[in-house]
């Protein structure tokens, strides 16, 4: 007798498959979807389309704030355990983050000026300057400004994350502890960046050295520069932030009661690591050539 053909197996019926355990993890489950996509509440009415729009926009900022701000803490702790490797891989995972929001920010010019001024009067007196954890961002990076403070509505709690933000060390604090146990006669600049003049010119000379001689410093130099990236990416998105205002808005001033762009523009000044932005323009052409013209090693410990 010949064999039967194989057959197929039976196609389940998902309907009505029982799995075990009574709380199963899903996909919107473990996400919380059901609730994150409740969070999108407009508050103009009649609704107005582009509402949707702006919360989502700034929903999406203050998450990725929130994963920005861990990040941040964990290169704090690399760099005060001497794990400068670790401090800048970590470090680069919040400038890609960064980039990504300088892109984000652009979404906002589909609307025109007039989209935007039939929901506007409904955001007094909320801001984006209000951002708690924005300057939280601000002040562990290093630009720590407390006079923000006084333009913000704060919740006991929030004040307290904020007042502590201050008083721990920065990012730029503990770059320069980790440099000065690896030899260098460094000091960190205030919270205004300011420096007497001995202090500022053995530190602008230890600086130097590490950018005269990247191979010699590989760790902290890529360190160094990563610094200087996550400064720049911060410039840039204010300064795209601030076009993209002026844009929607023109010379208006803020919903939140500031002068608008012109408060805006002037935040382009800021910077969190201003010695590292300087250390390059004390470089000279033999630190280029330097084998060739037969320079000798850095005088500070290689790391």
């Amino acid at each position: 007798m010949a064999e039967d053909a194989p057959t197929a197996p039976p196609t389940p019926d998902t309907d009505s498959l029982e799995f075990p355990g009574a709380e199963l993890i899903t996909y919107n489950s473990y996400l919380e979807v059901p609730a994150l996509l409740d969070l999108q509440r407009l508050k103009s009415e009649p609704p107005m389309h582009d509402e949707l729009l702006f919360i989502t926009i700034h929903q999406a900022y203050e998450l990725w704030f929130k994963q920005i701000i861990f990040e941040l803490d964990s290169v704090a702790e690399r760099m005060t355990a001497g794990d400068i490797f670790e401090a800048r891989r970590l470090l680069e995972r919040v400038i890609v983050i960064e980039k990504l929001l300088v892109q984000q920010i652009h979404i906002l010019e589909t609307m025109t000026p007039r989209d935007f001024a039939s929901f506007r009067s409904i955001l007094n007196p909320a801001s984006g300057f209000q951002s708690i954890q924005f300057r939280e961002v601000e002040f562990l990076t290093g630009i720590k400004d407390a006079s923000v403070m006084r333009g913000i509505r704060l919740e006991d709690s929030e004040r307290a994350r904020l007042e502590a933000r201050l008083a721990e060390p920065s990012l730029r604090d503990i770059f320069y502890s980790a440099l000065r146990e690896r030899g260098f006669d460094v000091t960190a600049p205030d919270d205004e960046g300011k420096l007497d003049d001995d202090a500022r010119t053995n530190t602008l000379a230890a600086l130097v050295k590490i950018y005269q001689a990247p191979e010699h410093h590989f760790h902290l130099y890529n360190l160094a520069e990563s610094l200087v990236s996550h400064d720049q990416c911060i410039l840039l998105w204010r300064f795209h932030h601030v076009r993209v205002v002026e844009r929607l808005i023109g010379s208006k001033s803020g919903t939140g009661g500031s002068a608008g762009v012109r408060y805006l523009s002037s935040t382009l000044v800021k910077r969190a690591y201003p010695m590292l932005w300087e250390a390059r323009a004390h470089l000279d052409d033999a630190s280029l050539y330097g084998k060739a013209r037969g320079m000798t090693a850095p005088d500070y410990p290689i790391d």
